[in-house]
C-alpha cells in the first residue's frame, strides 16, 4: 500500500520542480530578448547578481538562503548568530555610534541589534563589556591603564522611557505645512518642533557580571555606546554574514 506521506512528498516536489523550470524558461526567454540584464559585479534592478569572493555585497541585494553554520565572526547561541566581539567601528565612526546608528548598521549587516533579554542569555558564550574587575578571560574589560580604567557595558535593543505620558518616548512634532481639514472645518495646527531623540527613551544596557549577565541602566537613545548584533537563523539553519 502507498504511503500517503510519500506521495504528497513526490506530488509537492513535482509542482516545486515545474514552477522552478516555467521560472528558469522565462528569465532564459527575457535574456534572450534583451528584455532583462546578464550577469554582474553591480546590483541592478531585475538583474542577475554575479557573486565574488573578494566583493562584499549589502544584504538587501542579496537573496534569501538557508546556510549551514555561523560565520566565523559569530557564535552560535540557540536560534541566534551572535557576533563574538562587538561592532567595530571605523576611525570616523567614533562618537558616532548612538541607538540609531547601531540599529541601523545591523539591519544593513542583514542582522539587528539584540534585546537585553539575548545579551544576558549570550553572556556565558560571548566576552560582554565588563567592569574592571571582572576576569578579562570571559569578559570584555579595559586592561589598558595608559589612558585610565573604565567599567565597560553594552547597547541592547530594549528601550525604556523615564518620564510618564507618550512624549517620553519622542515626537515628530507638526511640520509649518501641515494643515487642518477645510471640509470638517478644522483649524491648522500649531508648527511644534520634532523630537527625534528624546533624552527621557533610553536603551538598556548590558554587562557581563561574571558570565551572569547583568543590567548596567539606559543611556538616552542618542548617546554612543559599544553594541554587537545578532543574526536569526533559517528553517533551523544559521545564519552567514558571508
Amino acid at each position: 500500500m502507498t504511503n500517503p506521506r510519500t506521495v504528497g512528498i513526490v506530488a509537492w516536489s513535482a509542482l516545486a520542480l515545474a514552477l522552478g523550470a516555467f521560472v528558469l524558461s522565462g528569465v532564459a526567454e527575457s535574456l534572450a530578448k534583451g528584455q532583462l540584464p546578464g550577469p554582474s559585479l553591480t546590483p541592478r534592478k531585475f538583474g542577475i547578481l554575479r557573486l565574488n569572493k573578494k566583493k562584499k555585497f549589502p544584504a538587501s541585494v542579496l537573496p534569501g538562503a538557508v546556510f549551514d553554520h555561523c560565520s566565523p565572526e559569530t557564535v552560535k547561541i540557540g536560534t541566534v548568530c551572535m557576533m563574538t566581539n562587538p561592532y567595530p567601528l571605523e576611525k570616523d565612526d567614533f562618537g558616532k555610534n548612538d541607538y540609531f546608528f547601531a540599529t541601523q548598521k545591523c539591519a544593513e549587516l542583514g542582522g539587528y541589534l539584540p534585546t537585553a533579554a539575548q545579551l544576558i542569555g549570550a553572556a556565558p558564550y560571548v566576552k560582554l563589556a565588563g567592569r574592571v574587575d571582572d576576569n578579562e578571560v570571559t569578559a570584555s574589560t579595559d586592561a589598558d591603564p595608559t589612558d585610565g580604567l573604565s567599567d565597560r557595558r553594552e547597547m541592547s535593543a530594549t528601550l525604556t522611557t523615564i518620564a510618564s505620558g507618550g512624549r517620553a518616548a519622542g515626537s515628530e512634532g507638526v511640520s509649518e505645512l501641515a494643515r487642518g481639514n477645510p471640509k470638517t472645518g478644522e483649524p491648522d495646527p500649531a508648527p511644534l518642533p520634532a523630537d527625534p531623540a528624546p533624552e527621557t527613551l533610553q536603551y538598556i544596557t548590558v554587562y557581563d557580571n561574571g558570565d551572569h549577565g547583568g543590567f548596567a541602566g539606559g543611556k538616552p537613545v542618542g548617546q554612543p555606546e559599544n553594541f554587537r548584533c545578532a543574526f536569526n537563523k533559517a528553517q533551523g539553519h544559521a545564519g552567514d554574514l558571508g
